[in-house]
């Protein structure tokens, strides 16, 4: 019997899916701490020769004013997103002298909380939303946690390819596609350790990051800690997860249930977080007291998404008109490339996104919420253990087994992409994982241990002396008269987009709060 995935692979077999398939889109967000000479994190404010970080298109900040993040627009060509993003990366260290961008997502040593600069965006009610925002996540999690980079991958496929899966000709463009987006993360979710495996670039920590936490790390390194095995502890408990989210059953089994328990947590009060109060002295130190200020709090490895309009909310957006493309969003920063991420690797994550959006997709309950997170818990802390069993519906399976299945499947999918294309760009992506699988030594997490024990260096000294060379490369291809121009005109309509909001802006920000939140009881 024809299994679905086989079913719907073969329904992209024809001329006019090909050239659908040419047409997948990407974008890339990739964050980096800017940090001194000496690596420690920056204190200066965002410069101004980028542009304000509210409005810039392509720099802006993320939790930290320290905290940059680099996007690139849509592309269809993975090259050109590259390329672009190699351009940012140009136009960012041209500016920056005294300061570098730091290569990894586990962070520079840090000091306290207070030396930790929020990131401020103007006057305007909608920038200090931006800003009480970060404030409150600060508050609730500790600033720490937050200057954790990381890489945030964007995916979708055109229109035109929806009506040839033929998933229910019935039904409507926008049903059909956040369906099939639903069936992608569902299966996101139940395969994300393999990334976590094959990508996972963040095996080791400063001590200073851990410093007062409740850890179960060793020294692995000179003033590193980490464990043996491990691959992304940005992905486990050191990082985006927490005690109160552990507490969050988010539903992906249709758009309705994703919305509706999101809602939940957003309009709910927490205890502690009610304890902590809105405003502290008369100021917003968070957006309300609910389990979730907003849905980006929502720390998970994969989120639908739609571009929204001026002050809607993101579940709003969905709500209006579906899915409108997908964000990975557990993709470490890879020390050992200048971008954070290579070409290999965004061919593999377009094939093996691809198999999750074909394969059959069984609804999930908590139970299989509870075994996912299992499953990418026991990967991030003990990934590269030899004979390591996860669970697969109830089940205990070694990951090298099961690794090699899904590696097996995505194969399907590679060819594919390679025949739509008329490349061999995804195969050979996809072989280098599978040889990564068998010789596990390959794998970034267990490169950049080995490098740390056999120099005996931490990973400060490690992520410091790629940040200078990373730096180098950018610095060392100042941009011509042609780009600078063109930089200069993006920064400058960013300018007058940022004093447009400034002047716009009116009444009160309580009122403006109320007014934005009172679109989810419209929900």
């Amino acid at each position: 019997m024809t299994s679905g995935f086989e079913r719907r692979l073969s329904q992209l077999q024809t001329a006019e899916a090909r050239a659908a398939l040419r047409n997948i889109r990407h974008g890339i967000e990739k964050e980096s701490l800017r940090v001194d000479r000496n690596g420690k994190l920056a204190q200066t404010p965002h410069p101004e020769a980028f542009g304000p970080a509210m409005t810039h298109p392509a720099i802006t900040t993320d939790f930290s004013e320290a905290l940059l993040e680099l996007i690139t627009p849509v592309d269809p060509s993975i090259e050109s997103s590259l390329e672009t993003l190699d351009l940012i990366h140009r136009q960012v260290c041209e500016s920056l002298d005294e300061e570098l961008l730091w290569a990894a997502s586990m962070p520079c040593p840090l000091q306290n909380d207070e030396h930790i600069p929020v990131a401020r965006y103007g006057d305007s009610n909608t920038a200090k939303m931006k800003t009480v925002y970060r404030l409150g996540l600060g508050e609730r999690y500790g600033r720490r946690m937050q200057t954790i980079a990381g890489i945030h991958y964007n995916f979708s496929l055109p229109d035109e390819l929806w009506p040839l899966l033929g998933m229910d000709n019935q039904g409507s463009l926008k049903a059909n596609r956040t369906e099939a987006y639903f069936r992608l993360i569902r299966n996101f979710r139940r395969y994300s350790w393999l990334l976590i495996y094959l990508l996972g670039a963040a095996p080791a920590v400063c001590g200073s990051f851990i410093r007062g936490r409740d850890h179960q790390l060793s020294e692995i390194a000179p003033h590193s800690f980490g464990q043996t095995f491990a691959t992304s502890l940005r992905m486990g408990d050191l990082g985006y997860q927490s005690n109160a989210q552990s507490q969050l059953n988010i539903c992906y089994n249709t758009l309705d249930n994703y919305v509706n328990t999101l809602k939940q947590a957003i309009s709910t009060p927490h205890p502690e977080y009610q304890k902590l109060g809105v405003k502290r002295d008369g100021s917003h130190i968070q957006l309300n007291d609910g389990l979730l200020q907003i849905e980006n709090e929502f720390y998970s490895p994969i989120r639908p998404k739609r571009v929204t309009a001026s002050g809607e909310t993101p579940l709003g957006a969905l709500k209006r008109d579906g899915v409108e493309y997908i964000e990975v969003r557990c993709i470490d920063v890879n020390p050992e490339h200048p971008l954070g991420i290579d070409a290999d690797s965004c061919y593999f994550l377009d094939a093996f996104l691809l198999y999750c959006l074909l394969q059959d997709s069984p609804l999930c309950d908590d139970k299989d919420n509870r075994s996912q997170r299992d499953n990418l818990l026991s990967v991030v802390n003990q990934g590269r253990q030899p004979s390591l069993m996860l669970s697969d519906k109830g089940n205990s399976r070694e990951l090298g087994t099961w690794a090699e299945e899904l590696l097996s499947g995505i194969a399907g999918c590679a060819d594919l992409l390679d025949s739509a294309n008329d490349c061999a760009h995804y195969s050979s992506a996809l072989k280098q994982k599978q040889l990564h699988l068998q010789h596990p030594d390959m794998l970034p997490s267990a490169k950049l241990i080995a490098e740390m024990q056999q120099r005996q260096i931490s990973w400060f000294e490690l992520a410091l002396e790629r940040s200078e060379s990373h730096f180098d490369h950018f610095k060392s291809r100042p941009l011509n008269a042609q780009e600078k121009q063109a930089a200069g005109a993006v920064r400058d309509e960013a300018l007058e987009k940022w004093r447009a909001v400034e002047a716009q802006s009116s009444g009160s920000f309580d009122d403006h709060l109320r007014d934005y939140y009172k679109q989810y009881d419209a929900l």
